[in-house]
C-alpha cells in the first residue's frame, strides 16, 4: 500500500511516515520547504516530493497540515484525488475540516481522524485515537482503521466532528491553558531557580506538564485555542473557580476549603475505581517511570 503524507516534514507527519514504513508500507513526503523535506526524506529514507499532485498516485493521503491552512491544502489536493482513495486527516480539530474536505474533495472516501497524543509516543500501543466518520462510506473505513489499529495496542473512539470538538475543548484546550497560565505566573514569581532546588513532587509534575507545553510550537497552540468552539466559556468557568478558591485563602474560610474539597474528592471517586492510585502515579511520572 502506498501512503502520501501532504506535511510530512513536521514532527508529527515524521512519527506516522516512520510508524507506516515500519509497517511495511510504501510512504512518501510531500511538503513545500525543499529544505525541509530533503533533511525529512533523508532522515527517513522515504521518496519526497514538493508538487502535491504527487499525492495522486497513493493508495491513501494522510494531511498532517497546520490548521489555519487545512483548507487551502484540501483545495489544492482536490483535483488530484481519485475514485477508491482513501483521505485522511490528523488535525486536533475535527468539525472545521471534516466540513472542509466534504466541500473539496468529490472522490475518494474523507475521513476525519485525530491521534491523541504528541510525536514524542513510542509506538500506538495504549494510545488513544478518534475516528470521526459521518456516513456509511466513512462508518465502513473508520470500522476497517479501527481494526487496523486495535491490533496493535491503540484505544480507538468513533464519534461525530461535534462531539469531538466538544470533548477536545477540555481534553487539549483547557488543559493547555492552564499550563500556559501556570507557565505565566510561576515566572511573574520570579523565583524558578530557588523553587526548584527546594522542589516536591507536585512542583516536578506541574513544571513537567509547563514544560511539555510551552517547549511545542506556539502557532499550534493558538490555533488550537481559537479553533475549539466554545473553550472561551470553559476558561472562563475555570478562572471563576480560580477565583472562588483564592477567595478561601485569602479569607481563611478553613472549614470550607475542606468541605468544598471532600465534595470535589467525592465526586472524582464516583467516577474513577483507579482514583486511589493517582498519588502513586504522580510519583511515577516525577521519577520518569
Amino acid at each position: 500500500m502506498k501512503i502520501s503524507i501532504i506535511g510530512g516534514t513536521g514532527k508529527m507527519g515524521r512519527w506516522l511516515a516512520r510508524f507506516l514504513k515500519n509497517e511495511g508500507k510504501e510512504v512518501i513526503l510531500i511538503g513545500r520547504n525543499e529544505a525541509r523535506l530533503a533533511e525529512a526524506g533523508a532522515e527517513l529514507g522515504l521518496a519526497t516530493a514538493t508538487d502535491i499532485a504527487a499525492a495522486g498516485s497513493a493508495d491513501a493521503i494522510i494531511i498532517s497540515v497546520p490548521i489555519d491552512s487545512f483548507e487551502e491544502v484540501v483545495a489544492s489536493l482536490s483535483p488530484h484525488t481519485s475514485d477508491g482513495q482513501i483521505i485522511m486527516d490528523i488535525t486536533s480539530v475535527k468539525a472545521a475540516p471534516v466540513a472542509a474536505m466534504h466541500r473539496h474533495i468529490k472522490k475518494g472516501t474523507a475521513l476525519g481522524t485525530h491521534p491523541v497524543f504528541g510525536p514524542g509516543a513510542r509506538g500506538v500501543a495504549n494510545q488513544n485515537f478518534v475516528l470521526t466518520p459521518t456516513i456509511p462510506a466513512e462508518e465502513a473505513l473508520a470500522e476497517r482503521v479501527k481494526g487496523f489499529l486495535t491490533a496493535r495496542g491503540a484505544d480507538v473512539k468513533l464519534m461525530t466532528p461535534a462531539q469531538h470538538d466538544e470533548m477536545m475543548a477540555v481534553v487539549l484546550g483547557l488543559s493547555h491553558f492552564i499550563a500556559i497560565v501556570a507557565a505565566d505566573s510561576l515566572l511573574k514569581l520570579d523565583k524558578l531557580t530557588q523553587l526548584e532546588a527546594v522542589s516536591g513532587t507536585t512542583y516536578k509534575v506541574l513544571l513537567t506538564l509547563v514544560e511539555s507545553v510551552l517547549s511545542e510550537d506556539p502557532g499550534l497552540y493558538a490555533s488550537l485555542q481559537m479553533n475549539l468552539p466554545g473553550l472561551g466559556d470553559i476558561e472562563e468557568v475555570f478562572l471563576g473557580s480560580c477565583h472562588d478558591w483564592a477567595d478561601m485563602v485569602k479569607s481563611g474560610a478553613r472549614q470550607k476549603f475542606i468541605s468544598r474539597m471532600e465534595e470535589l474528592k467525592r465526586r472524582l471517586e464516583q467516577g474513577n475505581p483507579d482514583f486511589g492510585k493517582a498519588y502513586q502515579n504522580m510519583y511515577r511520572i516525577a521519577e520518569g517511570r
